[in-house]
């Protein structure tokens, strides 16, 4: 099941994607407030009971796309996750443990909103990615229990400015956060969609370049460890996301670097999901 959140006709809701168009769960789910309600099989149950057999209110290109969950309480990304990825930082063994960092909800947009390219910086760069949303929460979640944790998956470009990521000495916070630097969505596709997560392929492309391609058979971190660290240190809660990593091929990494400018449109494709796509614009 695909669920989305959006904006028609001057108000926001929450619904289910059918083909090329959109189910309001909005006025069939009363006393339900988003997606963020519907993370547990009950409630996903109770949302596909609530679509069946019902027509599309909207057409996809009808709608304005949001974050699928509009205000996670936690946004956790995982830095260097993939095997070739780390190889670009230095010729060391693998790292024993994950680099981690926060991002705030309105670092990202949703499919199809612009992407801002500030004044201060010419850096901005993409980063495409896999998105874990939690459904159960808990804390100190088994590794062997971890997966039933997720939700769903969703696409996200873990958009940043690369010259802030380096103001401070051990931290990458001010470059991550960046007002609509990045982007998320365009919709969940609950945990049930999937067989499995170890060999799912993220792409990442520029102006229909491919930049980025990998698949997370060979992430250094898989899914079920990420939440079962994670959930070590952090209760973690319905509606948190864990993005798990980008492959090579940002934009920093080319000889000179080609940073996103005013008018690329960068596409995250992801096995089972879709695509993100969003276009750039500089800021003010």
């Amino acid at each position: 099941m695909k669920l989305m959140s959006f904006e028609a006709g001057g108000r926001r809701s929450f619904g289910t994607v059918d083909g090329e168009g959109v189910i309001d769960l909005g006025p069939r789910m009363p006393g339900t407030t988003g997606v963020a309600d519907l993370l547990d099989g009950e409630a996903r149950r109770r949302a596909e009971a609530a679509a069946r057999g019902a027509p599309a209110d909207y057409r996809l290109d009808e709608i304005a796309f949001l974050r699928p969950i509009l205000w996670p309480e936690k946004t956790i990304c995982i830095g260097v996750n993939y095997a070739h990825r780390n190889e670009e930082y230095d010729d060391s063994s693998l790292p024993p443990f994950p680099s981690v960092f926060m991002r705030v909800p309105d670092t990202l947009v949703g499919h199809g909103q612009p992407l801002l390219r500030p004044p201060e910086s010419e850096q901005l760069d993409y980063e495409a990615e896999i998105a874990v949303v939690i459904g159960e929460g808990g804390r100190r979640i088994p590794r062997e229990r971890a997966l039933d944790h997720i939700a769903g998956l969703t696409c996200l470009n873990e958009g940043c400015i690369r010259d802030w990521m380096r103001h401070g000495k051990f931290n990458v916070t001010q470059g991550k956060n960046f007002d609509n630097c990045g982007s998320v969505g365009p919709w969940l596709v609950t945990a049930d969609e999937f067989s499995g997560y170890d060999d799912l392929r993220v792409t990442g492309r520029v102006n229909g370049e491919v930049r980025q391609d990998d698949t997370t058979a060979n992430l250094i971190f898989d899914f079920a460890y990420l939440v079962s660290y994670v959930s070590t240190w952090a209760a973690l809660k319905p509606g948190d996301v864990i993005s798990t990593g980008t492959p090579t091929g940002a934009g920093a990494r080319f000889d000179p670097p080609k940073w996103l400018k005013a008018g690329d449109v960068v596409e995250v494709e992801v096995t089972g999901i879709g695509t993100l796509r969003n276009t750039v614009i500089d800021e003010g």
